[in-house]
């Protein structure tokens, strides 16, 4: 149950801070999660991302007083943490469709409640895995590091992916794989390993072999022996992926034994992702959770 006590945990310190600056890697130790971690899955889970849960609540609440109270739009707007009446405006019609004049005339407005995980009947869901246990491996990767305290999007990653395609970082670093940890596939991956106070990253990769170029973006990291929970993801990316991971956060792990440390690979077989016959991994790093 970790992972879902911990999302709730989150969203109880946003909600407690909604009229001051939200960290986003506070809210990511309540959920027992590095920055990153804790913003990709949100984002999987829950259908918006984290930022857009913080951006939400404050013009939702922001509405109901414009409607519900004799105040200022500039006042309403310096309160729920905007800088200018006219940044306020543009996020305001954004999310009501109306002005914050016309919020103040009874103009219809929207609401967006808060969030709040529940324990329900889940399952039936037939979703394939195997555990494995992989010894220590080296890893040539290439990085990206995303600054902290800023919203993470899937747009993001997928950017990182097209670049390293098109630069041919990928197939550079095809030619150094080896081919018997993750046989001939490249690997996204989730570090729980490294970052400083400012930057968390993200790699693509694959098991090295030893041989090849190494170009100064990239580079060779040794990986250690860890125990993984291994589950199919079949269709086209990336919904078949959010699929995956959501069932993983909801359903798997608030049932089993293990729980989640932090470390990802995403394991793609080619590049033909808009296949609805698409077939990739996901391996999460596990361990057993501690009895009580």
């Amino acid at each position: 149950m970790d992972w879902i006590i911990g999302i709730q945990k989150a969203i109880d310190y946003v909600e407690e801070h909604l009229l001051e600056p939200i960290s986003y890697e506070e809210a990511a130790k309540r959920a027992y999660s590095s920055s990153f971690h804790f913003q990709r899955i949100f984002g999987i889970v829950c259908g918006y991302t984290f930022g857009d849960y913080i951006r939400f609540r404050r013009l939702s609440l922001a509405g109901r007083e414009l409607a519900e109270q004799n105040v200022k739009v500039i006042d309403v707007a310096l309160k729920y943490g905007y800088v200018t009446p006219e940044s306020f405006t543009r996020a305001f019609v954004r999310f009501h469709g109306v002005s914050p004049t016309q919020a103040k005339r009874g103009a219809t407005l929207k609401t967006f409640s808060r969030l709040s995980v529940k324990f329900s009947l889940n399952g039936g869901t037939t979703m394939k895995y195997r555990i494995e246990n992989k010894e220590t491996f080296d890893l040539i990767v290439r990085k990206k590091r995303f600054p902290k305290g800023t919203e993470l999007t899937t747009a993001q990653i997928s950017e990182f992916w097209e670049e390293c395609g098109k630069d041919g970082t990928i197939a550079r670093i095809s030619e150094s794989a080896d081919k018997s940890v993750f046989g001939d596939r490249i690997l996204g991956v989730s570090f729980v390993y490294e970052g400083d106070d400012d930057e968390f990253p993200y790699g693509i990769g694959a098991a090295y072999n030893g041989s090849g170029r190494l170009d100064k973006d990239v580079t060779v990291m040794t990986i250690p022996a860890h125990s993984y929970v291994v589950f199919a993801c079949v269709g086209k990316m990336p919904e078949a992926f959010a699929d995956t991971y959501r069932f993983i956060c909801t359903e798997f792990f608030p049932t089993s034994e293990y729980r989640p440390i932090g470390l990802d690979f995403e394991s793609y077989p080619s590049a033909d992702v808009t296949n609805p016959e698409y077939q990739c991994e996901i391996w999460v790093a596990v361990e057993k959770k501690k009895q009580a």
